[in-house]
Parts: structure tokens; sequence; C-alpha cells
């Protein structure tokens, strides 16, 4: 009986899950794309899967409309490649004919501009005026997504147990399972500080929510903000301190890389602190960073004017 695509698929997330430790939500995502090959061309055998059958599930996948109407990203039809290859190489690995993963190419995409705040709006970001019960919990999170240039996930799923304010380092486990040292500010630490001891509970996660309506848990995981949770306090607080542009917790990560670099620091390091496996990644921020360039281009760019 040949190999079927569905039931390599299954080996593939499962390999994912034990040898190579990916997230699960990174397996979920990896099946989802990779049953769209399925809902293409069929539960075919592995063996059938050639260049022609790609080529024409990608276009497919580029006139394919999801449930709100709207046409998949071009980065959105790079993860289903992206799947595919992981698929193809987990292939090889085990002497499966199909396919060379090398045969397929991402698609070019545009590179979204990055956003990022001035000192002065994330000054005021910080020090919003907020009277609710949740004010020093908000502080916090900003002032800790800020000075450590976290991920969503890994500031919500931190524990009281992860922090360590005297020291004011600690490791997080980020994108690919790769552990990570974050550096926290005096500020952050002391609104970490302030923030728990307003806290009455014992619960483990750092950052929870007011809301009471859910059934508990031992750890008090029911209780823990999610990142959506995160990305609404963000949002909110920025309209609370007049800042009009979007603002998300990544807008925060990106003015966390884009300060560091504009005071001198240099790529290699910056790329460590944010956790890019590429440093091609981190030069994203390059273009509005260097301090230097302006001068240069002062100092040596048509002098005779």
């Amino acid at each position: 009986m040949p190999i079927t695509l569905s039931d390599i698929i299954l080996e593939f997330l499962e390999h994912m899950e034990i040898e190579q430790n990916r997230a699960q939500n990174t397996i979920r995502n990896y099946d989802r794309y990779l049953q769209r090959l399925i809902e293409f061309g069929d539960d075919i055998p592995i063996k059938d899967v050639d260049a022609e059958l790609v080529r024409k599930w990608r276009l497919w996948l580029n006139r394919l409309v999801d449930e709100q109407g709207n046409n998949l990203s071009k980065t959105t039809q790079n993860y289903h490649l992206i799947a595919l290859r992981g698929l193809l190489k987990y292939c090889a690995k085990r002497d499966i004919k199909t396919l060379s993963a090398d045969k397929i190419e991402l698609a070019k995409t545009r590179r979204s501009k990055v956003s990022f705040l001035s000192n002065e709006e994330v000054y005021r970001l910080i020090n919003v005026q907020n009277k609710s019960s949740s004010a020093h919990r908000d502080r916090a999170i900003v002032e800790l997504l800020f000075s450590g240039g976290l991920r969503v996930s890994e500031i919500a799923s931190l524990n009281r147990s992860d922090i360590n304010l005297k020291r004011k380092e600690f490791t997080v486990r980020g994108k690919g399972q790769k552990d990570r040292p974050i550096f926290i500010s005096d500020g952050a630490a002391n609104a970490i500080d302030t923030y728990l001891s307003h806290r009455t509970d014992n619960l483990q996660p750092l950052f929870i929510s007011t809301s009471r309506n859910t059934l508990p848990s031992n750890d008090g995981d029911y209780r823990r903000l999610s990142p959506r949770s995160i990305q609404r306090i963000i949002s909110k607080r920025a309209r609370l301190a007049g800042i009009t542009k979007k603002v998300t917790p990544h807008t925060l990560r990106h003015s966390f890389a884009t300060d560091l670099l504009g005071n001198g620091a240099d790529l290699r390091s910056v790329q460590a602190l944010l956790g890019h496996s590429n440093v091609s990644t981190t030069q994203i921020y390059t273009h509005v960073t260097n301090p230097g360039l302006k001068n240069i281009h002062k100092k040596f760019h048509n002098k005779h004017s």
C-alpha cells in the first residue's frame, strides 16, 4: 500500500511534537495548512506530489477565499509552503520518495513598514492616568513589554516564579522552544513589584484577569490573561494616552529594538535579545535606527551647495 498524504502528515506532526518539541499551536497551524493540500488534491500517495501539483495548489491558494470573504495574504500562502517543505524534508530523512523540498520557492512578499513609538509616546503610554482596579497591572505590562522586548505570547505565559525582580533578569522560552535572556529596567521591576504588592491571591500566573466569572483551577490558569486580552489592554491604554496610531504589543517590541539600535547597540546583540533565529529579520530595524547616517550624509554629500 502506498503511503498517502494523510498518513505521512500524521507521522510528520507526531515527529514535530516528539522529536522537534514544537509548540502545540505551531503543530495545529501546520496541520491546517497541510490539510488544505489534501482538500485541493485529495488524499493521494506522497510519491505523486510533484512540481506541477504544487504549482496548481499555489494557484488555488492564491484564489482561495476565507470565511470572512478575504483572500489569503502572500505571507499566509508562504506559511502553507513552509509547512509542505517541512513535510518533504521529513520524507527525505526517512528515504520516502517524493518531491525535493528545495524545489519549492516562497513567493516574494512586501515587507510591512515597521511601526514603533517615539520615546515621548512610550512615556505617555506608561504614565497614562488610569484609576481602574487594573491600573497597576496594565502599567506593569507596558513597562515589561518595552523593557524586555517580549512577544505577547511570552508575556502571557509568564508565572510569578519566572521573574527575578532583584536581579532584574530572567529566561523566557520563545519561538522554536528556544530560551533567551530577558533583562528589565528598574522602572519595569518597580512596576511589577507594585502590581504584585496589590495582589491578594496566591495564583501562579503573573498577569491575571480581574474577572472571576470562570471556574477555578488549582494553578489559577483560568485567570491568566490571554494574548488577545493583553492586546486589548495596550490598545485601550494607547487611546487614553492620546496616541492616534495603532499600538499593539508588537509595536512595543519594535520600539524596544528601535531604541536599542538607535542608541548604538550592535545588530547581533539585538538579534539575541529579540530571539530572532536569523539576523535578516532583525535588519528590518536598521533603516530607521542608524543615528550616524544623517551626520554622514550632511558631512560628505553635496558639500558645494
